[in-house]
């Protein structure tokens, strides 16, 4: 492991512990618990999809009929052995390996049909294991919620068993087409990846948006450049200290704006370490479990950048994991006709 990856290590460790050792004084409730409770849903008890709800017959019409035509832009990542994940906390890397090959089907002959045939067949087989956080993904709305309580109240208690979530996991997400708008905070500021652990503001947002000539609408899918991907796939470098979104930035957009999805292109959407040591996720908790907008992270906008395509029919589906809390996600981005209204 590389110094730098322990002093990651160390930092996240540190920031977890704080988190959980603040002081309570008996009979008296802390900020946390009186300021910041899971949402409820306007889409009533059942809700399981929060802003997703959004979407319409007729916002998918509005969209897809200003498709003109001419490159889609696939904004998701390869996986790979050795990828950038969140192994540094612990969890299991992305591995890829050989069930069967030709050669081996050959000597082994599981099906028992002969080598002759194997030989004719040349019979290719893989499995995958990996954190479902893993490469370009969607948050699901149970990722992460306040005192037990995921988007919409459902508690861990009542609603999480061995098999996962029975409520608000990331299968019960659909297929998302909607407007798409990137904003190239790196591009605004002048420079190819923004520096370590830098907080995007609104103000960030707000001048990258008049520089584009573009302003956000109700139930967009806003994605967030940083520039990160730049450094994609060197672990160290992707990963530790990441810049992203600040809290301001991402209440402007789901107040103000009302984003219907929020990502970025680094692993965290919002930058650490975190402006807050009472709540170190503290963007992921608002988006996911106050707000219930899905994230989405690990998004490659290199392509829209390098095109200055800033706004497009935006087309996702994610694999449908049931109960759980993210799962692999393939956005694809199509030019539309900017003259169209």
């Amino acid at each position: 492991m590389s110094r730098h990856l322990e002093l990651g290590l160390l930092v996240w460790f540190l920031l977890a512990s704080h988190v959980h050792a603040q002081p309570h004084t008996q009979g008296q409730r802390s900020t946390i618990e009186t300021a910041e409770v899971a949402g409820t849903s306007p889409w009533g008890p059942a809700d399981e999809i929060g802003t997703l709800n959004m979407m319409s017959d007729a916002s998918r019409t509005k969209i897809l009929s200003r498709v003109s035509g001419g490159t889609v832009h696939d904004l998701s990542v390869e996986f790979f052995n050795g990828m950038p994940s969140w192994h540094l906390l612990g969890d299991p890397r992305y591995q890829f390996w050989l069930t069967h090959s030709p050669r081996g089907t050959a000597v082994d002959d599981p099906a028992g049909i002969g080598r002759e045939m194997n030989e004719k067949v040349a019979y290719t087989g893989d499995a995958v294991s990996m954190y479902t956080h893993t490469g370009t993904h969607i948050d699901g709305l149970n990722h992460f919620g306040l005192h037990g309580r995921v988007w919409n109240g459902f508690a861990a208690d009542d609603h999480l068993g061995d098999q996962g979530w029975r409520r608000a996991g990331v299968e019960k997400f659909p297929v998302i087409i909607a407007r798409g708008v990137m904003i190239d905070v790196a591009g605004y500021k002048g420079v190819t990846v923004l520096p370590d652990s830098y907080s995007i503001t609104p103000d960030d947002l707000q001048g990258a948006l008049r520089l584009q000539g573009v302003r956000l609408e109700p139930g967009d899918v806003v994605l967030i450049r940083t520039g990160r991907m730049t450094l994609w796939p060197d672990n160290d470098a992707y990963i530790l200290n990441q810049p992203g979104l600040g809290l301001s930035a991402a209440r402007w957009l789901a107040e103000e704006q009302q984003a219907m999805v929020i990502g970025g292109d680094n692993l965290s959407l919002e930058h650490f370490p975190g402006e807050r040591a009472d709540n170190w996720v503290a963007v992921h908790t608002y988006l996911l479990a106050q707000r219930g907008i899905p994230i989405i992270e690990v998004a490659y906008l290199e392509d829209l950048a390098r095109e200055r395509l800033y706004e497009f029919a935006f087309i996702g589906g994610s694999l449908k994991w049931r109960g759980a809390s993210a799962a692999p996600f393939r956005p694809v981005a199509l030019p539309v006709r900017q003259d169209f209204r």
